[in-house]
């Protein structure tokens, strides 16, 4: 009797599994959309069971070698369409409705919430429309004086390991510099985690982004539901990381609006202005300046608005910047003669003295340099994945994508195609010069996203990158020591090797 029940019980369920996925299998075949074989119930958990955040970017490219541009995965119910294709690029990234991210997204929320990156509809767009302004080029001007300041923090930390023999992992010290940076832009509070990296908040944010990276490829912390089970002392550390970072980000906010509403009490308050000539050299302006006199349909956002975006702000431009600057110094190391075209170009426009304070109109006045950080992000893209969830049939060209499905692009395997980017494994920054950008086929190149979710902190970025790279190779020549890069995939592209170079102080020029 109960061996009956067992096997009924199975079989009601291979059967609610069957025409669960029967549709979403149907239109699949229809549009010859393959992948690696699956079986009931499971889809592709077995083969998930050997993945890891250094398998991803493999996997997927054998994967493309095998089923071609695009391919699909399932994981129980769960239905995952990788691609590389560009109409699916172009169809989704430039939807102004397609705007939900896809399902690999869960694992940032928690610490997120529902700001600008993972926010749709209305919120969305409101929420779109009171940050923009500040990414204006005169909010920018008071940032560069934090990117500079940091950087020349970060050179006298590298000075202490500078000794032209040892390999320096320097993602480890870009990250505590990037993180002061942005926390600081960000708040207005100075962490000091180069100084300090083991305060709470610094190992915090660190710990938080390694736990929910590593769960994307576990299955057994995948779902919400069973990770408590299935690791309690991780899914622990995870919860009390999380109350360090909203505990302090909270503070903060509580803080500032008190000295806000203080200032709006004894009449010295002074709304912020684009129109204000001076906007760009005042004091301690931040995000969250500009986020607290923010309104929305006449309401003020709440502490609880403010913090989601002052934590998105955070966590994706610490980790981004990180990729793109260690990648760029361990290749500028491997690469001699571009090395000294940046220094030549350092030294023409922002003079012989390093340790002179550098403008943002300095910094893009660095055309070469712009050029070998394009050519990075094309061989090392911070954000080789983007995803979309695809709520009903989406007809692109010939083929079908089903509802209920998450679209993965893989802009990473786009940046190494042939067919975009002739000899396309070789570091060419040569490929960005005299405008040649342009002939590029649409959406070939889309280190910042494209269409309406595109980066909106684009240009703080770019000026972020520019000032520590910049900075580092006006006081040391890049030595090629260390281990190669070995690309590992952690919500951002990381190397699990490091990013290794050996470190020259070059001398003064009087």
């Amino acid at each position: 009797m109960f061996l009956s029940l067992i096997i009924g019980a199975l079989i009601l369920t291979l059967a609610w599994d069957f025409f669960r996925k029967l549709q979403r299998s149907a239109i699949l075949k229809r549009s010859k959309i393959t992948g690696p074989p699956t079986i009931p119930l499971l889809g592709n958990v077995l083969q998930a069971l050997n993945l890891g955040p250094d398998s991803y970017i493999h996997v997927f490219g054998d994967n493309f070698n095998k089923y071609g541009k695009t391919f699909r995965v399932w994981i129980l119910d769960e239905c995952m369409i990788y691609t590389k294709d560009l109409k699916y690029f172009e169809a989704i990234l430039s939807s102004s409705t397609l705007l939900e991210k896809a399902e690999l997204y869960r694992f940032i929320r928690e610490f997120l919430g529902d700001g600008l990156l993972l926010s749709t509809g209305s919120k969305w767009a409101s929420r779109r429309k009171v940050l923009t302004p500040a990414f204006h080029y005169k909010y920018l001007e008071s940032f560069v004086e934090i990117m500079d300041r940091n950087s020349g923090i970060l050179v006298e930390k590298l000075r202490k390991v500078a000794d032209e023999n040892t390999p320096v992992d320097l993602s480890k010290y870009v990250y505590l510099a990037a993180l002061d940076v942005i926390t600081e832009a960000a708040m207005g509070v100075r962490v000091k985690a180069q100084n300090d990296p083991n305060c709470a908040y610094s190992k915090a944010v660190k710990s938080v982004a390694s736990i929910e990276s590593n769960r994307m490829s576990s299955v057994t912390q995948r779902y919400n539901w069973l990770f408590p089970l299935a690791a309690p002392l991780v899914y622990r550390r995870l919860q009390r990381n999380l109350r360090i970072m909203k505990d302090f980000t909270n503070k903060v906010i509580r803080e500032r609006r008190a000295i806000l509403e203080r200032s709006r009490a004894d009449g010295s308050y002074q709304p912020l202005s684009l129109e204000d000539d001076n906007i760009g050299r005042k004091p301690k302006m931040t995000l969250l300046d500009i986020l607290l006199q923010a309104t929305i349909d006449n309401k003020p956002l709440t502490d609880v608005d403010i913090r989601e975006e002052v934590e998105t702000f955070i966590l994706a431009g610490d980790d981004t910047t990180t990729s793109v600057v260690s990648h760029a110094l361990q290749v500028i190391s491997r690469h001699p003669k571009e090395q000294e075209c940046i220094y030549e170009e350092l030294l023409a426009v922002l003079g012989q003295d390093p340790n002179t304070p550098v403008t943002q109109s300095q910094l893009l006045d660095l055309k070469y340099l712009d050029c070998v950080i394009k050519e990075t992000m094309r061989l090392h893209p911070p954000v080789p994945i983007l995803g979309r969830y695809i709520p009903e049939d989406l007809q692109v060209g010939d083929k079908t994508i089903p509802g209920n499905t998450s679209v993965v692009l893989i802009p990473y395997y786009v940046y190494r195609d042939p067919e975009y980017f002739p000899d396309p494994l070789t570091f060419k920054p040569e490929r960005w010069m005299n405008g040649k950008e342009a002939s590029l086929a649409s959406f070939a190149y889309i280190p910042f996203s494209s269409g309406p979710k595109n980066c909106i902190g684009k240009k703080f970025a770019n000026l972020e990158m520019k000032t520590f790279i910049s900075k580092v190779i006006r006081h040391f020549e890049l030595l090629p020591l260390g281990e190669e890069l070995k690309a590992t995939y952690t919500f951002v592209l990381s190397s699990s090797s490091g990013t290794n170079v050996g470190l020259r102080p070059r001398k003064t020029i009087k």
